[in-house]
């Protein structure tokens, strides 16, 4: 039996936490079941060991232990853990068991929130931690809005980072506010002291050190597939390719990459000064960074630089704002000679497009148009939802109602809820039309469902990228528009590239056109269907070998 000198600190450093969970939950009366005491078993539950199960009674741990809590100031602990803990069950139960959890899933929080709202905005953790859950249930404009609140409370350059960020995926800003708002970030990076810190030697190396860094070197992430075309095209007698991995997991990606470059380097776990002396003691060359403003970013290293040279490429479509972020690559469909002075990088320009797909494994086929024997057309978007706002659907039900008997297959590779979205289409009368399909982990079903889609939309500003590359990779064309800015253009500069000029839209106007015309004429459809499997692997979009000559060429030329 427990007594009141049961001492949990102990069995905690002693790593028992099976047992202090069966204490609480079994030996102790309902009474004295402290806050703190269902707070520790929460954690307790959690540190035991990973399992739906162990999450979901961790979770109602603390939400006991909130509701039992009298004095607000003692929230914060059983708080924060009921967020974290509860957007771990959230995105596990997405990623891992394939199972979409509604948006009241996260109502307790809300409801904490509300009822404890001026001790949550005067703390600026509980409120970076709640900001995980506004992401996943609400629109842009709030994550935005959230995300200020939280640097106007605490000069979060995370969360300044990341009202930037989301930025992209909404109409309103100009690129020069892109650019003036970006500066922002580089006044906070910090900046190190030289005392301490190895110094950069410009000296000629035997072959030019070139390195990467990224924190998406794993799996089947976007990323990986625009660098293994580098990597795997490259002359070893001139170049050494070093990989800077900020990512702790050493995944199968990893061990095929370590066989094409001179080496890789985990540094997640290295601090940032450990990371700059470990870089410049390498002597570096030329370095790419593939993450810009996207989260696991490492800036500060580039602030206070790791190399004489410094480019951002492929991971962020956006100028970084950040001094000492030398270049940025983009190509000339992204960024016209005017618009340079609007991104703090000088551009170098790669002479047909600024990114090329490795391509996929598996042997490519020709897929007729699915409407074929359907008898009705499927547009489909497999972009991350927080792409689609609120004119892109406002656009796409133009789309659907234009198109009879017309379907919309959606599909996200990000835990989101997804009943806004939903409620969004429902408001335009278009919901029975959209299908929205469920997560699945093994990829060859992602690329399978290409096959049930006759035409790709696009979405705006924020075009997508590999979604694209995949789309057409399935021999599906896809309907994009102009844009305003390298985020906006990128699909363009994929649709030139890939011959399908025909179906840029200038305005969201043009766009609905584009895609109605092509839906209503199945010759035409099924024509451009069989261009894209004839031809499209010799254009640009997949040509690996000259891109790669052309991205080294780009880089020898731009240090010598």
């Amino acid at each position: 039996m427990p007594t009141k000198s049961t001492n949990f600190l102990k069995l905690l450093k002693e790593k028992k936490y099976s047992l202090i969970v069966s204490i609480i939950e079994n030996e102790l009366k309902e009474k004295d079941k402290t806050p703190s005491l269902l707070n520790l078993c929460g954690v307790s539950r959690m540190l035991a060991g990973k399992s739906s199960a162990a999450e979901k009674s961790a979770i109602q741990d603390f939400k006991d232990s909130c509701l039992k809590e009298t004095v607000t100031e003692k929230l914060f602990d059983p708080l924060r853990n009921l967020i974290s803990t509860s957007v771990i069950h959230f995105d596990n139960e997405f990623r891992e068991n394939e199972n979409e959890l509604k948006k009241n899933f996260f109502d307790d929080i809300y409801f904490f929130y509300e009822k404890n709202k001026s001790f949550f905005e005067t703390n600026k953790v509980l409120m970076y931690n709640f900001s995980k859950v506004i992401v996943r249930t609400s629109d842009t404009e709030t994550i935005i809005k959230h995300y200020k609140k939280v640097f106007d409370l605490s000069s979060n350059i995370d969360a300044l980072i990341a009202s930037i960020f989301f930025r992209n995926y909404i109409f309103g800003w100009s690129q020069e506010e892109f650019l003036n708002n970006s500066k922002k970030i580089s006044d906070l990076v910090p900046i190190h002291k030289n005392d301490g810190l190895e110094k950069i030697i410009n000296n000629k190396n035997e072959k030019l050190n070139i390195a990467f860094i990224s924190s998406d070197i794993r799996g089947k992430h976007s990323v990986v597939y625009f660098l293994k075309t580098v990597i795997n095209f490259y002359d070893k007698k001139k170049y050494n390719i070093f990989i800077y991995n900020n990512n702790l997991k050493k995944d199968d990606t990893i061990k095929e990459f370590e066989d094409k470059v001179f080496i890789i380097y985990e540094i997640k776990s290295l601090k940032d000064i450990e990371v700059i002396n470990k870089i410049r003691k390498d002597k570096i060359d030329i370095i790419i960074d593939l993450n810009g403003l996207t989260s696991d970013h490492r800036l500060t290293l580039f602030k206070n630089r790791v190399a004489p040279i410094q480019i951002s490429w492929c991971g962020y479509p956006n100028t970084t704002g950040l001094s000492g972020m030398d270049y940025l690559i983009a190509d000339r469909n992204l960024i016209k000679p005017d618009e340079e002075k609007y991104y703090s990088e000088k551009i170098i320009y790669l002479p047909e497009i600024w990114n090329c797909h490795y391509g996929y494994d598996s042997k490519r086929e020709f897929n007729s148009a699915p409407s074929i024997l359907k008898k009705f057309i499927t547009f489909g978007s497999f972009n991350n939802f927080r792409k689609i706002n609120d004119d892109v659907i406002q656009v796409w039900s133009k789309i659907l109602k234009k198109v009879k008997n017309s379907k919309l297959m959606l599909k996200t590779s990000f835990p989101i809820s997804t009943e806004r979205f939903k409620e969004e289409f429902d408001k335009y009368g278009v919901l029975k039309s959209v299908i929205i399909l469920p997560f699945k982990k093994k990829f060859s079903n992602h690329l399978e469902t290409y096959k049930d889609i006759d035409i790709a939309l696009d979405t705006f500003p924020y075009n997508g990228v590999t979604t694209s590359f995949e789309a057409i990779w399935m021999g599906v064309p896809v309907v994009t528009m102009k844009g305003h800015n390298l985020n906006s253009r990128c699909g363009e500069s994929i649709n030139k590239n890939a011959n399908l000029v025909s179906l840029i839209g200038n305005d969201k106007e043009d766009y609905i056109k584009k895609a109605v015309n092509l839906a209503l004429n199945a010759e035409e459809l099924i024509k451009i269907r069989k261009n894209i499997y004839d031809n499209v692997s010799k254009t640009p979009l997949f040509d690996k070998k000259k891109f790669s000559d052309g991205f080294f060429s780009s880089l020898e030329k731009l240090y010598n």
